[in-house]
């Protein structure tokens, strides 16, 4: 079964539920090997399965909002934890000190709006609060926009599938059509930050150097 496909995506909610459901979502927020599940076009198709009386709407949301609070805290307290024995020794093999300082410094300049954004973003979501562990961003601050992004990213996607599902007849048909539409949405929040900033140009020489490797 492709989880990644609108029938796959359909059976895979309809055979774990709303328990299923709670741990994919906590997951993806805030242990490492879930970067790869599929956040966005999963709670976009419970939205539209609530639509057509599969999942009570508001239990979804709330189920879905739990594990992607609580998912975000472990990753958390992971990153605060771990972290800083990772980033002990100055000279290691695969880490740096340095680069604990700069997600200290990141988090201390953009953390509220990158907790937020990052909600909507595939894979940064996953990373975003084991970062914020690492870079020892204040718990308070961390714990508030946790749930500003949480309710934002639970709330809306679910939401938007319930009530195109109610007003497009035969949505299923159209499915692949707007998840491939969400998942483009989803990384348009990066693109705009590379262009505004000018990083696209660095990404750009990356993958020149990849290609000519």
């Amino acid at each position: 079964m492709d989880i990644f496909s609108p029938e796959g995506l359909t059976i895979l909610i309809k055979t774990v539920g709303y328990f299923g459901l709670f741990g994919i979502i906590f997951a993806e927020s805030g242990l490492f090997l879930g970067f790869f599940l599929p956040g966005d076009s999963l709670i976009f198709t419970a939205g539209v399965l609530a639509s057509q009386g599969f999942l009570n709407i508001w239990t979804l949301i709330t189920i879905l909002f739990l594990g992607a609070v609580l998912g975000d805290n472990f990753g958390y307290s992971f990153g605060r934890q771990i972290g800083p024995k990772i980033f002990k020794r100055e000279d290691s093999i695969l880490f740096h000190k340095k680069n604990l300082d700069r997600a200290n410094d990141f988090y201390l300049k953009h953390g509220a709006k990158a907790l937020i954004l990052a909600r909507f973003m595939p894979v940064i979501r996953t990373f975003a609060p084991i970062l914020a562990g690492v870079g020892m961003m204040q718990y308070r601050k961390f714990f508030i926009y946790n749930l500003i992004g949480g309710a934002l990213w639970t709330i809306s996607i679910p939401l938007i599938g319930y009530f195109l599902g109610q007003v497009i007849p035969n949505i299923d048909k159209y499915l692949l059509p707007i998840i491939l539409g969400i998942i483009i949405l989803s990384f348009m929040p990066s693109i705009v930050h590379l262009i505004k900033t000018g990083e696209w140009k660095i990404v750009i020489k990356k993958l020149g150097e990849i290609i000519k490797k």
